[in-house]
């Protein structure tokens, strides 16, 4: 085991049709981040939100790699990830309106998006919760040998909570199928992560405690990001342990809607923002020789499939009130408590 941080970026030029798959991906969670801001200074979205507006790499990158069975946590940041494994923009959206063809009857909210069927296994409030969660995850598809994987999204500030370095060390000694993925934008919401942190990488220069390797990539590179994904993935269904991946990225606004972000120095946001990695990739697949009349096809198909979303969110009435009883027990109701 090596000691040593290495980076990750791409290796040159790969699948054309993943390429394009990629892109597609990395312009849907684009789109309906923006939208869902724009719905949110119209007062449309209930309760706050937190975008992974500038972070899309990631989750498209790590999603493409998963397997339809794998399971994905995420903070409630979350968004991006639901969409990202196959939930439809309609109820996501709807979600966020609190309507009742959202994704959880519109109970649920931005920050607790969930959909089993997709295999997301929820978008989780409080900080660093879900990685012991995702642990568990992972030794039942070890106890059922299922070839199945968690991966577990969380930011840098989850780093210096308890629960992440516990769920790193029981991992590590199960040799547990799990892939750990620290979004590292820089901020654990208004601090930056290396004024109250020891080491310069919040994840990747910890990784040794664990034995693991110290893995970080660029995590404005959806081509990076995959590589090392499929990598991590491949190494837990051989039974050959956790990894833990540190992306570096930068969220384009503040840590939420209420939040400007007017802590963060101009020059850095700008140097930031000059590494979009929407359009950064778009850049290469044009230097590659990929058509600009498809990469035209692929915006405007998920600009209508926005657009059809949006109508279907804002048009849909918000629960009954005879919902705010259901799918809170396991048989659905409370009646049997009275």
């Amino acid at each position: 085991m090596t000691t040593e941080r290495t980076e990750t970026r791409a290796s040159g030029p790969a699948d054309p049709a993943r390429r394009l798959d990629l892109y597609r991906l990395q312009v849907e969670l684009r789109r309906f981040e923006k939208r869902a801001y724009d719905l949110f200074m119209r007062n449309l979205v209930k309760g706050t939100s937190h975008l992974s507006l500038g972070q899309e790499a990631i989750a498209a990158g790590v999603a493409l790699a998963m397997r339809p069975d794998d399971w994905t946590f995420a903070t409630y940041r979350g968004h991006a990830h639901t969409l990202a494994r196959g939930a439809p923009m309609t109820p996501v959206l709807a979600e966020l309106l609190g309507r009742e063809n959202g994704l959880l009857g519109g109970k649920g909210g931005s920050m607790h998006l969930t959909s089993a069927e997709h295999n997301m296994m929820g978008s989780y409030a409080i900080v660093g919760a879900h990685l012991t969660l995702a642990a568990g995850a992972a030794w039942s598809a070890q106890y059922r040998e299922s070839g199945q994987v968690a991966v577990c999204f969380f930011g840098d500030g989850a780093t210096n909570i308890g629960a992440f370095h516990e769920a790193l060390n029981l991992a590590a000694v199960w040799s547990l199928p799990v892939v750990f993925v620290c979004e590292n934008n820089l901020y654990m919401e208004y601090t930056p992560i290396g004024s109250v942190t020891a080491v310069p990488r919040p994840a990747a220069d910890r990784a040794a405690a664990y034995g693991l390797e110290p893995v970080v990539v660029d995590g404005n590179d959806a081509d990076a990001v995959y590589d090392v994904a499929s990598a991590a993935l491949d190494r837990a269904r051989r039974g050959d342990g956790p990894s833990l991946v540190e992306a570096v990225t930068y969220r384009h606004g503040g840590h939420s809607r209420a939040d400007p972000g007017t802590y963060r120095p101009d020059e850095e946001v700008e140097a930031w923002l000059a590494r979009d990695p929407v359009t950064a990739y778009r850049s290469r697949l044009l230097g590659e020789g990929v058509e600009e009349a498809e990469l035209l096809a692929v915006e405007s198909g998920v600009d209508a499939a926005v657009d059809r979303a949006t109508e279907e969110a804002i048009e849909a009435p918000p629960p009954s009130a005879e919902a705010i009883l259901t799918d809170v027990w396991a048989d659905g109701g409370s009646s049997w408590r009275n």
